[in-house]
Parts: C-alpha cells; structure tokens; sequence
C-alpha cells in the first residue's frame, strides 16, 4: 500500500511540474533607461532621421521591445525605450544593447530629444536637421 501511495504522490509532482513548465512564461512591459545615444550627422528634412540608443538590461530576462516617440512640438520629442521582461530563471548577467530609433522625417532646425529613463529622470541631445 505504501508503494501505491508512494507512486500516485510521485506522479501527482511530476504532473503538476510538468503542466507548469509547458505554460509560456507571462511577459510585462518596462521602460528601461539607456546609457548613451548616438546622434548621426547629414539629416535633411526630407530624409528619416534615427538615433542609436545604447544601454545595459539588469539580467537575461530583458529583451528589446520597441522605442516609443512622443513629440511635445515640432522641435522637441521624447523617446521612451522599453523592453519586455519574462519571468522565471534569468541568467543573472548583465547584458549590453545597442539599438537604432526610427524618428521618421523631421522639420529643418534643431531639436532637443529627451530619452526618458523608467524612474522619470531623462538624457537630454540636440539633433540638427538640414
């Protein structure tokens, strides 16, 4: 009787393990700071502009999601980077990233990005558009 026992409690676990790992791990979205941008030269009004974001994510479960553009008026904008995070077991290193952020086609004249970091602090860089 003890074996019986023994077994059903033995196939009750690995059942219950086995359900949970085929389970996909659930994701949220975080916006992350970055470290550094990049701002190209030679942009012209009639050219889409891009900058290279660069940063390091907290462990393996970051991945790069997207970057999102607001612009406050025609000369001032805020980037916004976010990646997704899986939860689990995470390789528990940090990872460099380096992207590129489409900012599509912009006035002639300068213009003050703002990379907003997740605690509301931002990076703050110039572009001029020709």
């Amino acid at each position: 009787m003890k074996k019986v026992l023994l077994a059903t409690a033995t196939l009750l676990i690995l059942w219950g393990t086995q359900s949970k790992a085929s389970e996909p791990p659930q994701e949220r979205e975080v916006t992350i700071g970055i470290s550094g941008a990049y701002i190209p030269a030679g942009f012209n009004s009639r050219s889409d502009a891009y900058v290279i974001v660069n940063g390091v994510f907290q462990n393996g479960c970051y991945k790069w999601k997207k970057a999102e553009i607001k612009k406050l008026d025609s000369f001032t904008h805020e980037v916004r980077s976010i990646a997704s995070v899986s939860q689990g077991m995470c390789l528990m290193v940090l990872v460099p990233f380096q992207k590129e952020v489409r900012l599509g086609s912009l006035d002639s004249g300068k213009h003050l990005l703002r990379f907003i970091n997740g605690d509301g602090t931002y990076l703050e860089k110039s572009m001029v558009v020709e």
